[in-house]
């Protein structure tokens, strides 16, 4: 009985460790301009800051793909791609929503290299979510 108490409480320990050892998945959904994008650029930073191992995507649909833009600046005149690309050596992913950019008649040539086109944005905060146990947040 001792022998079996013993291997219980040592693969629950193990479980336990494992699953301490997992990052935290954030998707960041940003579909409100370049305000929002603005923000969700600098709760990332802090995020990082505090967590440098999470795992975070950020998608973008609507008017919240246009800081995803080559030409996009930010409020203070700095290209996004700037930030885009600091971000993106940490690890941080971007995703661009294929239907917002087919409705508004914008060239895929446009987007900046990091962001990876996905069919639809909402389905893709939807899978994050479903499928692979991402959390959300919106800025």
């Amino acid at each position: 009985m001792a022998r079996a108490l013993a291997a219980v409480v040592l693969t629950l320990t193990l479980a336990m460790l494992a699953t301490a050892a997992e990052p935290v998945k954030v998707v960041y959904h940003v579909n409100e301009g370049l305000e929002q994008a603005t923000r969700a650029m600098t709760n990332i930073r802090n995020h990082l800051s505090v967590d440098p191992t999470a795992k975070i995507v950020v998608v973008a649909h609507g008017r919240g793909i246009d800081f995803l833009l080559k030409e996009a600046k930010t409020p203070s005149g700095s290209p996004f791609v700037t930030d885009i690309d600091e971000l993106a050596l940490r690890g941080v992913e971007f995703r661009i929503c294929r239907f917002t950019l087919e409705r508004r008649n914008i060239e895929s040539s446009r987007v900046v290299p990091d962001a990876k086109i996905v069919p639809s944005g909402v389905a893709e905060v939807a899978r994050l979510q479903s499928v692979e146990h991402y959390s959300y947040l919106k800025p």
